[in-house]
């Protein structure tokens, strides 16, 4: 053996949302642990994702609270975003954040938290060796959580002009005259309301037939819907053909929607694996045509020792499937049976109102050979929604005809986000929908109307 190398019990590449608490549970329990981290800890949610995209979302829903504060008797007079103390809003809270989590690691006991860029450089006898600068650690048990970065299309003159992705466009000190999005998806459509709201004029351009793709098309058709209605200027079915600088910022050629002139462009088009950087080829990993690495239930690779959690594993690229990838990990370490193989996806768009969605979508449930019973309740029928003038979206409910169990469910609409959490509890839980067709709600609420819209249940056609 060679005894330059640092031995550790186990090596974690990544301090994202898996990484420290397998690495804490790990080092609790008395083993010798690596955290390696080549940026901030915390990962994408903490730095460019989730809190900070939240803490700017807030801002712009005030914003447009404020404007449109007249429908309920309420006199605001003009308007004005201050760009700067938003994100400054921003940068206090999630600053405060990273501070207290990278304190909180610093100072775990048998954990070391090791800063810079991991690379396997083989498989000995002592176990799976990695490089973090001039240093070499060795583990037997390696777990990787080393997450996405924004895909960078192959788009003619993008590398000349300053384009931005969704970790830059959260460090801009000034407002965009005129964002162009490129991508029709979730961080597209949250970032171009966000700026419209703002002030900024923004145009989205997405290549496909529509925007969300993964929806369901009433579902899409909404989101489309209420995004014009603020005046996003949206460009579906056309393709970059190139981009160049100007005086005044860059121009967008396309081939369906001409030249689009532009101050700023967002780049949202999805995710890249971050897994290219570890040289796994070296410890016997492959990755697929995506750049994910195949795990079991509970993120085994195919090489003993290696675990995938997060975002390069293929099981949700979310944070709290990340978070849960871990969870099921340390119950897997204890003698546990949890297993992401029996895990029902639930996830949500955070444009406003936001979606939520759990199990199948439509289009999902009328491919997989089941009796289904679908309802849908648009949101502008809705007592709560008309209360506090958030009439936009709707909520769908599909049912198992043969079992009585949710299939899936999408809650656009006002607190979307939030109700769809019962929906997944229930499906969890396996019971039948019949639980919550018969209970008893508070009025006036949201998740009052379930009753009533399963009470409207139809055979689909």
């Amino acid at each position: 053996m060679d005894n330059t190398r640092e031995r550790f019990d186990a090596i974690v590449i990544g301090a994202g949302q898996a990484g420290p608490g397998v690495a804490g549970h790990l080092a609790g329990r008395g083993d010798r642990v690596a955290l390696i981290e080549q940026d901030t800890v915390g990962g994408t949610c903490l730095n460019r994702g989730c809190r900070p995209t939240k803490a700017l979302r807030a801002s712009a829903r005030v914003a447009q609270l404020a404007r449109t504060a007249r429908a309920h008797g309420v006199i605001t007079g003009d308007v004005r975003m201050d760009f700067p103390a938003a994100v400054a809003r921003k940068d206090e809270m999630i600053d405060n954040w990273v501070d207290g989590y990278t304190d909180f690691l610093e100072h775990t006991d048998g954990l070391s938290l090791i800063r810079g860029r991991a690379r396997f450089t083989g498989t000995g006898a002592d176990g799976h060796r990695v490089a973090v600068g001039d240093r070499e650690l060795v583990a037997t048990n390696v777990f990787l959580n080393v997450g996405t970065r924004a895909a960078v299309p192959p788009i003619l003159g993008l590398d000349a002009v300053p384009w931005l992705d969704n970790d830059r466009i959260l460090h801009l000190d000034k407002l965009p005259d005129h964002l162009v999005v490129l991508g029709g998806s979730y961080v597209a459509l949250e970032f171009g309301q966000m700026f419209r709201r703002f002030g900024s004029t923004v145009t989205i351009i997405e290549r496909g037939p529509r925007l969300a793709s993964r929806e369901d098309d009433d579902v899409a058709a909404e989101i489309t819907r209420f995004l014009q209605e603020e005046e996003i200027t949206i460009h579906t079915g056309t393709n970059v053909e190139r981009v160049e600088p100007t005086a005044a910022g860059l121009r967008v050629h396309t081939d369906a929607a001409g030249a689009i002139e532009g101050s700023h462009l967002l780049v949202a088009v999805g995710r890249t694996p971050n897994t290219d950087l570890l040289n796994v080829e070296s410890v016997g990993l492959e990755l697929d045509d995506r750049g994910v690495i195949k795990v079991d239930g509970v993120f085994r690779t195919a090489v003993d020792g290696i675990w995938a959690l997060g975002d390069i594993n293929g099981r949700g690229s979310f944070t709290h499937t990340s978070y849960q990838d871990h969870e099921i990990v340390v119950d897997h370490l204890t003698g546990g049976t949890r297993n992401a193989d029996t895990r029902i996806l639930t996830y949500a768009m955070f444009t406003d109102p936001p979606l939520g969605r759990v199990g199948m979508s439509e289009r999902e449930a009328r491919a997989s050979g089941r009796r289904v019973l679908m309802a849908t309740f648009p949101m502008n029928q809705h007592n709560r929604a008309r209360l506090d003038g958030e009439t936009a979206g709707l909520i769908k409910l599909l049912v198992d005809a043969d079992t009585d169990r949710f299939l899936g469910a999408a809650t656009m609409g006002i607190a979307g986000d939030e109700i769809i959490q019962i929906v997944s509890a229930l499906m969890h839980a396996d019971a039948p929908c019949r639980v919550l067709a018969e209970m008893m709600p508070i009025h006036p609420t949201v998740a009052e109307f379930f009753p009533t819209i399963l009470n409207r249940l139809k055979p689909l056609e």
